[in-house]
């Protein structure tokens, strides 16, 4: 049987680097496709394209909201070398440009002559001591909730309670909710599955949309779920920074992401 996220970003080549890159309704916040996923679903197509593995790093930068329906993903190889393929591309609906992303494809190298690592996995309860995200109260649908499996820590969990700890940090546990296994190209859309950072310093206030974001995928995950931290340190100009770590079962850190994102208008 095959996995929810798989059907989800099925590429079909058609010519001159164009792909039939349709977007799936239940990947949403609203009625708007969920901006990981709309990465993965691009960086599948441009992955596709290169002819390599795995996305290295992948940036995406959000031109108009997405909602379920036919598109395309139009892409071109900037350059192929021996180990790194750099792939540009556009996923559009008719003449509508959607996204703009460039990213590099290659192998991600599990063993390496050199390691320096002072940076360490969040400290997470249990998963059945954490927070269901799906069981949370949302002001608007939340049809991605439905397709992971998101356990926030207890302490980042207020905001759905009115109750938000003034913090911008936002902790927990990722998996599919099919248990599909995380691959590198999942971490992309890990990086974009959390509630915002913003909601737990403002309060849950509806879609955050995201203007640009970049995944940079450190290592192949082990099986199991991800440890996953999110911080905010400046807000400023309607616009905040989240940076992501993303950690597998072996205590490696897997993907490190970074967006920009616009604050609410209803914000104060």
């Amino acid at each position: 049987m095959p996995y929810e996220f798989d059907d989800a970003i099925v590429a079909v080549p058609e010519t001159g680097g164009i792909y039939r890159t349709p977007i799936i309704g239940g990947w949403d916040i609203g009625v708007n496709a969920n901006g990981g996923y709309l990465m993965a679903r691009a960086a599948h197509a441009m992955r596709m394209a290169s002819g390599r593995r795995d996305p290295l790093t992948v940036t995406a930068h959000y031109l108009a909201p997405a909602l379920a329906g036919d598109a395309s993903c139009v892409t071109e190889i900037v350059k192929s070398g021996k180990r790194i393929s750099t792939v540009v591309a556009t996923l559009r609906r008719d003449d509508r440009e959607l996204m703009r992303l460039i990213g590099s494809f290659g192998e991600v190298q599990s063993e390496s002559t050199a390691h320096y690592v002072t940076a360490t996995p969040p400290d997470l309860p249990p998963i059945e001591e954490c927070v269901a995200r799906r069981n949370q109260p949302t002001p608007i649908p939340m049809g991605i909730a439905q397709r992971v499996s998101l356990f926030i820590h207890p302490d980042d969990a207020g905001f759905s309670s009115a109750t938000p700890p003034g913090v911008g940090r936002m902790r927990g546990w990722f998996s599919f909710a099919d248990d599909r296994p995380i691959d590198t190209l999942a971490l992309l859309l890990a990086a974009d599955a959390f509630p915002p950072t913003w909601f737990n310093i403002f309060g849950s206030q509806g879609w955050v949309p995201t203007l640009e974001m970049t995944v940079h995928v450190r290592a192949v995950p082990a099986p199991g779920p991800l440890r996953c931290s999110f911080t905010t340190r400046v807000v400023q100009g309607n616009c905040y920074e989240e940076d992501g770590e993303m950690w597998d079962s072996n205590g490696v850190c897997v993907a490190m992401s970074r967006q920009l994102a616009l604050a609410p208008l209803v914000a104060t």
